[in-house]
Formats: structure tokens, C-alpha cells, sequence
């Protein structure tokens, strides 16, 4: 269990992306792709309101990943931070208040987190991951990308807690039925991690993470079972010295490490 870091992904997948990070007395949100109700209803149920929270960190422009901004930001003037790039291609960014944006550093704090972003690769303006540091503990956020590039590898070194995508199984996404156009777009450089990519970045870091959550998960061409069994058995055929402890992010329902004891 984290000492440091509560994560709390409210949805993951295609149809919407937010997830919540705690430290101490701060909070903020990784995306906000779902309705500012359902984004409010995951903070209720961890004792949260949305005024509580110090901001929302964008990590590319895509529908899945903004659609909620608008509303989230006219109800509670939060600040949304994203690069000069994904600020100008996001669709809805005139139906967000002007007093709301602001441009993202590549390394800020909010409260008591240090705040690093790093390149991935994905079909957007300048998608970005996440690293944040809180007393020596560390939480890395990694979704929509297509390869693991350097600055992925550096930017997540030494993470306690992986927020990471696994998107697709490859053979049922080869063996499924998306257009051909939509296959191979996942599975280029700027696609998807599927769940092989993902098990062998784990399985090739120099410090496991304690925590993964698995993230992204297709609906139609992958299963979470499926996604952990793949997982499990390339960080053991690598011969690693230990496994993470394993969370499968779902579209539907809110995943967390929070005890409420």
C-alpha cells in the first residue's frame, strides 16, 4: 500500500478517462473525459468534493480525455493545465473559461507534489505523461502510447505507483472487427501499449513498481483477466524478483488503493 500516494482512476477506456491523485492535503485530476456528475459522484465516494482539488492535468486533447472540462469549469473554476500545443488543438477549449487555462510547465508543483511531464508517442498535438513526487515517493501516469520511448523510461524511473496503459490484446485485436484503417492506427508507434508492450516495460525496469494499474483497457479487444494473465506471466518468464501489485482500471466503475479503514 502507498504511504504517500491515494490513486483513484474514476473511468478508463475509449469512453472516458479521469482519475484522481492524493498526497497529503492534495488533489488533483489526470484528465477529465466523463461528465463533471460522474466525475463528482467517484470524488463523493472517497469523501471529496471537486473544490478540493487543485486542478486537472491534460495529458493530450482527445474527446476521451477533455469532454468533461467544460462543465467541470464553469461550475468550479478549476484550473486545467496543458502545453501550448494540446491547448490549441483541443476542440473545446472556447467552451472553457479563460480564467481556467493555463499553460503547462514541464515541471511545477501543486500543494506538496512535484509535477514532471514527459513526450510520449500517440496521434495528438504533444501528449504527455506524468511523474509526481511527494516526500520521496513516487506515481507515474502512462496511457495512449504507441512504443516506450526514452523519455517514457526516464520520466517514469523509480516509480512506487504505474498508472499504465494496457489497450489490446494483439491478437484479438488483429482477429476482430475494426476496419483495417483502426488496427493498424493502434498498433503503430502512435497508437496503443498492448498488454505484451506493457508486461515487458514492467518486466524491464530497473525498480518494479509496489502498484500498476492497469489502464485503457479496450472493450472489445481485451479482458482484464486476460490483461493480467499476460502481465504476470512475462514479469515472471523475465525472472523478475517481484510482481506489483495489480489493479485493472474499468470504464465503469471507480478502482483505488484507498483503504477506508
Amino acid at each position: 500500500m502507498s504511504k504517500e500516494f491515494s490513486v483513484c482512476v474514476i473511468a478508463s477506456g475509449s469512453k472516458g478517462n479521469a482519475t484522481l491523485i492524493k498526497a497529503g492535503d492534495t488533489a488533483f485530476l489526470v484528465d477529465a473525459g466523463i461528465s463533471c456528475r460522474r466525475i463528482t459522484a467517484g470524488l463523493k465516494e472517497l469523501d471529496l468534493d471537486p473544490l478540493d482539488l487543485s486542478g486537472v492535468l491534460i495529458t493530450h486533447e482527445h474527446r476521451d480525455h477533455v469532454a468533461g472540462l467544460p462543465v467541470l469549469t464553469r461550475k468550479y473554476k478549476l484550473p486545467v493545465f496543458a502545453n501550448e500545443e494540446t491547448w490549441g488543438a483541443m476542440e473545446v477549449r472556447n467552451d472553457i473559461e479563460r480564467v481556467c487555462h493555463r499553460l503547462l510547465p514541464q515541471n511545477f508543483s501543486l500543494g506538496q507534489v512535484e509535477i514532471s511531464s514527459f513526450a510520449i508517442s500517440h496521434d495528438a498535438a504533444q501528449p504527455v505523461g506524468y511523474s509526481f513526487v511527494c516526500r520521496g515517493e513516487k506515481c507515474s501516469y502512462l496511457t495512449d502510447s504507441g512504443f516506450v520511448n526514452e523519455s517514457i523510461r526516464q520520466g517514469t524511473a523509480g516509480c512506487d505507483i504505474l498508472i499504465l496503459e494496457a489497450n489490446h490484446d494483439e491478437d484479438m485485436l488483429k482477429n476482430g472487427d475494426y476496419p483495417r484503417m483502426l488496427k493498424n492506427r493502434i498498433l503503430s508507434a502512435r497508437g496503443h501499449l498492448s498488454n505484451t508492450a506493457a508486461g515487458w516495460f514492467l518486466a524491464n525496469l530497473d525498480k518494479m513498481p509496489k502498484e500498476v494499474f492497469l489502464a485503457h483497457l479496450s472493450a472489445e479487444n481485451n479482458r482484464p483477466e486476460l490483461a493480467s494473465e499476460t502481465i504476470k506471466r512475462i514479469i515472471s518468464d523475465a525472472g523478475c524478483a517481484r510482481e506489483p501489485k495489480l489493479f485493472i482500471a474499468s470504464q465503469e466503475h471507480i478502482t483505488h488503493n484507498i483503504s477506508k479503514e
